[in-house]
């Protein structure tokens, strides 16, 4: 498997897209922290573009490259190699060139310019959702093998989590404005790994108030698993 993972990485590192998308977020990235003075604000800029930028990238080159693919995974499947071996190959390949990709846009900018704790938890949102939406793109590639059904269907995944689930939560909200929501919100955004990772960085920013009921229930719970933790450990 680390044979083939090689293969395909050195052939992903090479696309034009992928060094683009590196180029991009590193431009972005740059901008954003010498336009304000303030790392608040601009890491606060660089979540509404990581939002959006990174799991459309994520879903999109990693279905296209899935069916670009389609002769070579044929070429290793005559072979005598597991299936789930040539599969687990792509799938690692593409996460470990978007990581890179990420960690160099976005990473090597943040740490130079706001190393900080919000910083951090920047990369780890992103790369947690690089890793969601290759996985969702890998799941809507080997649903069809008709490429522009399985760009649809990754696209779908895409629209439904950036911007029909919000919608669909705030419609819940307000027809059940009269209950309390809060566990019932806590529980619904926890579906969603975009809006897991938005109230990751914002609490962390410490600008939860701004977020409302939920912002502050999702502090309040994080403090009592911080304190639990923190108690099971000195015991």
């Amino acid at each position: 498997m680390i044979k083939i993972t090689k293969y395909v990485l050195y052939d992903i590192v090479r696309n034009r897209f992928v060094i683009l998308y590196t180029v991009f977020l590193l431009i972005t990235s740059f901008t954003l922290f010498s336009l304000d003075s303030d790392p608040g604000k601009a890491t606060l800029s660089l979540l509404n573009i990581i939002l959006m930028v990174v799991p459309l990238v994520s879903i999109i080159f990693t279905t296209i490259h899935f069916f670009n693919s389609y002769e070579f995974i044929e070429l290793m499947v005559a072979q005598p190699i597991n299936r789930r071996v040539i599969f687990m190959s792509e799938f690692f390949a593409v996460t470990i060139a978007l990581s890179l990709a990420y960690l160099v846009g976005i990473g090597l900018p943040v740490m130079l310019l706001n190393a900080s704790t919000s910083s951090f938890f920047l990369l780890l949102a992103g790369l947690l959702l690089t890793w969601v939406f290759i996985s969702l793109a890998f799941s809507a590639s080997v649903s069809t093998r008709d490429k522009a059904k399985g760009i649809g269907i990754a696209l779908l995944f895409w629209i439904y989590f950036s911007l029909i689930y919000d919608g669909f939560l705030l419609y819940i909200i307000y027809a059940f404005s009269d209950y309390p929501l809060e566990k019932v919100t806590l529980a619904l955004i926890a579906l969603n790994p975009v809006d897991l990772a938005r109230i990751i960085i914002l609490l962390k920013l410490d600008i939860s108030a701004l977020m409302g009921y939920t912002g502050a229930f999702y502090k309040s719970f994080l403090e009592v698993v911080r304190e639990l933790s923190f108690h099971f450990r000195s015991c």
